[in-house]
């Protein structure tokens, strides 16, 4: 199940690379894009991979442009969103049937939520948010948060309950405004990158596996029986 590198096309604006991770008879399909200070082989994103595909989730890792040219600066909303699209039909493509769902780590997680709101991405059943940034460090808002209400799929919030990017109390009030369209599961001492303290009594290597337990989960429950 190692992972296959390969581009995703943007059509004229050329295209990126990427890396597809796929199991035996995959259940689903993640869309992975990453956040805005890493790109798609950072240790956590392809730890997450991995850990999904022990679950029978494939999982399709993409840079956006920025990122696969080196620039210091993230794309604008409009590129990592047109970014997003293309690479969950390049997903479909690869891997006809199977259930798509889309996401990302922080940034990557928003420009898919702002995609799907903007548009509905065809055959998307749900995305999935590791640690949605709410706001900027030291500075509550939820401002970042309006676009979902307009997004009609599912969504799951794999959130750390010190994330200085989503301030416990606004992400919970912003996940239960929703209603049943959202689910979110809080992760103990974790912050935005999901590490956790030694006196916590885990792990970072535990903690990023019982979150794929939930992702696994969740995206499978979707899927037809």
């Amino acid at each position: 199940m190692n992972p296959l590198p390969i581009r995703v096309p943007l059509g004229n604006a050329g295209d990126v690379s990427a890396l597809l991770q796929v199991p035996p008879s995959p259940r689903a399909t993640f869309v992975f894009a990453h956040g805005a200070g890493a790109g798609m082989a950072h240790p956590f994103m392809a730890g997450f991979a991995a850990a999904l595909a022990l679950r029978g989730v494939a999982t399709l890792r993409f840079n956006f442009p920025s990122m696969d040219r080196a620039l210091r600066r993230p794309d604008t909303p409009a590129v990592a969103q047109a970014t997003v699209r293309a690479a969950v039909d390049d997903a479909r493509r690869r891997l006809p049937g199977v259930p798509l769902f889309a996401g990302g780590k922080s940034f990557g997680g928003r420009m898919s939520s702002q995609a799907q709101a903007n548009g509905p991405m065809a055959d998307v059943r749900g995305l999935v948010f590791v640690g949605f940034p709410l706001h900027p460090a030291g500075k509550p808002s939820i401002e970042r948060a309006a676009h979902l209400a307009q997004v009609e799929c599912p969504m799951l919030f794999l959130q750390g309950a010190r994330d200085a990017l989503a301030e416990a109390a606004l992400i919970t009030g912003v996940v239960r405004a929703l209603g049943a369209r959202a689910t979110f599961v809080s992760v103990a001492d974790a912050d935005h990158a999901f590490h956790v303290r030694a006196r916590s009594g885990t792990d970072d290597a535990t903690v990023l596996q019982s979150m794929a337990d939930a992702a696994a989960a969740w995206m499978v429950e979707l899927t037809p029986r």
